[in-house]
């Protein structure tokens, strides 16, 4: 079926699923090689990547829905969520539609609900839906060109994480479930776009007091091998709850 057809045919479908003019935008981050890694969609016909989105159905909550949009195309729910900010521009999405009949759902205007995600790399499985041609992940340091306006969305939720790393923990979503101090260290510094001095770093997160230090250490290379580290979730989920004190 052509783009256009699925479209329109989809498009009568969800005038009666779901909830006119109320989208949802998320942005998935996840942390793997070294580096902070967002995941993208390329729709069918188009030149531009996007966000994976969708839309909120009559009797779903608003939270449900964007866990239910992340399960479709990560193939997991096992993910940390948070609602950051709205996105409601005049034609912020309805440009994208223009050689389509005004009667077109998605040529509607949408206010959006915008999420961010962190995700562990191993646990996701891409999902191609028959929107799409391609889904992969792409490191925010060198991001493609993003339909309609996700580049602003994508830049407001990077300074959301980067504010809340001031004064909550971040890591046990992104890293895997062993890692030394250098790969948090790599993980915060990324996220917030400076190098971080290494003693400094190791005092300071150590005094929150949300690692358990492991009796094993990283096997391989030519220098010491490194310890390992996990993180003690009951500390951290406090930590998540009452916030931490200083900031990077």
């Amino acid at each position: 079926m052509e783009f256009k057809q699925l479209l329109e045919k989809r498009s009568a479908e969800s005038w009666e699923k779901y909830i006119p003019t109320l989208s949802i935008d998320c942005v998935i981050f996840s942390f793997h090689e070294t580096t902070l890694q967002v995941l993208t969609v390329k729709m069918k016909e188009q030149d531009f990547w996007g966000l994976p989105g969708g839309y909120v159905k009559k009797d779903e909550n608003v939270d449900d829905a964007a866990i239910r949009i992340l399960k479709d195309r990560t193939g997991t729910q096992n993910i940390y969520l948070q609602q950051f900010y709205t996105f409601g521009n005049l034609e912020r999405s309805e440009s994208a539609f223009q050689e389509y009949d005004d009667t077109l759902w998605h040529k509607q205007r949408f206010v959006s609900i915008g999420y961010y995600a962190l995700a562990e790399h191993s646990k996701v499985n891409l999902v191609v839906d028959e929107y799409s041609t391609v889904v992969e992940w792409q490191s925010v340091e060198d991001l493609p060109l993003f339909m309609m306006d996700h580049r602003t969305i994508f830049d407001k939720a990077l300074i959301t994480l980067r504010e809340q790393l001031n004064n909550h923990p971040i890591g046990y979503n992104l890293l895997p479930e062993k890692f030394t101090m250098p790969e948090l260290q790599r993980l915060y510094e990324i996220i917030l776009g400076k190098k971080l001095n290494r003693g400094n770093f190791y005092r300071k997160i150590l005094r929150y007091d949300i690692l358990t230090k492991l009796d094993e250490s990283r096997k391989g290379g030519a220098h010491k091998a490194p310890d390992l580290y996990s993180f003690d979730l009951e500390k951290y989920n406090v930590a998540l709850k009452e916030g931490l004190k200083g900031s990077w």
